[in-house]
């Protein structure tokens, strides 16, 4: 009898897989004790077991580096308790929320902005906390839209998937739901066509955001995920974070855009990474973001092209921080650069 792979979960497993080393389990032991480790078959499968800094294995495979902490990192990077007014619920922007159905992911990102708050040991929210998030939101007919997030909400039965867009349809003012989420890389299995059935309400928009952050993590089988969805009528949009050895060069982000887009999947945010505790090894400098921006702009069509932004610490909300081509010269009129650094006056003199 065949037994199906499971999620490596433990340091024995990834030895046993061969994507860590014996010589840096001490380190490596308590990286696991602070921080949430899976990866799951599908991830597993892609990393290059030769290749110490493969980008797939970078993404998901602790590192002794996680245990540098620096002075400048938070437990909460983007300051979402600063907005959460209750249990699962951060409300920082006016016309939009966050629900935060679960602290659970089918892969544990080495990056992640909230990874002192999940995890399978995080304590999840009570059925009257849940009760309560949905209480606040129909209590505040400013809220057009709520973003489902967490952990990820599509490790979620498709039955409790259904309740909790049920409960949002029901709501008059909520005209969007958002859902974010690996799962249509990470392990395109769970999307299953109860699943998409269960994302999708009468009189509702619902869009499904995909995080991915390079090429190869499109595989076949995310592909085909990620056309069901598609296909039954929800958009996806794409976010990624830039992240060093993983997708910060021209080619490998350009790449990553255009798989994208020949999913049907439209890039949205490029992020900076967070200042997330023990994650320095894996953030880019702004300037470097910028220049790769500027890379992709006129050489890659326009439906590749995210926006480049920074979600503020302290709770500030994101602000987009991509190159500017534009600039005010001495006569009252504009300098615009173009795609090639050619700089042009506008309104162009007579």
């Amino acid at each position: 009898m065949n037994v199906a792979p499971k999620t490596l979960r433990h340091l024995s497993d990834l030895s046993e897989a061969g994507l860590v080393t014996a010589e840096n389990h001490a380190a490596l032991d308590r990286v696991a004790a602070q921080y949430a480790v899976a990866i799951t078959p599908a991830m597993a499968e892609l990393i290059d077991r030769n290749d110490p800094n493969d980008p797939i294995g970078r993404q998901f495979v602790p590192d002794p580096a996680e245990l540098d902490i620096r002075s400048e990192e938070s437990p909460d990077p983007i300051g979402d308790f600063a907005h959460s007014p209750l249990g699962g619920i951060v409300h920082r922007y006016p016309d939009r929320v966050l629900l935060k159905l679960t602290h659970v992911c089918t892969v544990y990102c080495r990056f992640c902005f909230r990874r002192e708050m999940i995890g399978p040991d995080a304590k999840p929210l009570t059925p009257r906390q849940i009760d309560a998030a949905f209480a606040y939101i129909a209590a505040h007919p400013e809220i057009w839209e709520v973003v489902l997030t967490g952990g990820d909400p599509l490790v979620l039965a498709a039955r409790r998937l259904k309740q909790a867009v049920s409960c949002l349809a029901a709501i008059e003012h909520v005209k969007v739901i958002r859902v974010h989420s690996r799962v249509p890389v990470a392990d395109p299995r769970r999307i299953t066509p109860e699943l998409v059935r269960a994302l999708k309400a009468k009189g509702k928009a619902t869009y499904v955001v995909l995080h991915a952050n390079h090429a190869r993590e499109l595989t076949d089988a995310a592909r085909n995920a990620c056309a069901r969805l598609i296909d039954a009528g929800i958009p996806m949009l794409s976010q990624s974070v830039l992240l060093a050895g993983v997708n910060d060069d021209p080619q490998s982000l350009g790449a990553l855009m255009r798989a994208l887009v020949e999913c049907r999947i439209k890039p949205y945010y490029l992020h900076h990474a967070d200042l997330a505790p023990g994650t320095s090894h894996m953030r880019t400098s702004i300037q470097d973001g910028q220049e790769l921006m500027k890379a992709l702009r006129g050489r890659l069509s326009g439906l590749c092209q995210p926006a480049y932004v920074l979600d503020i610490p302290g709770g500030h909300g994101k602000s987009p921080i991509g190159p500017n081509y534009l600039v005010c010269d001495d006569a009252g009129g504009y300098r615009v650069e173009d795609f090639n650094g050619g700089q042009h006056c506008y309104p162009p003199p007579k």
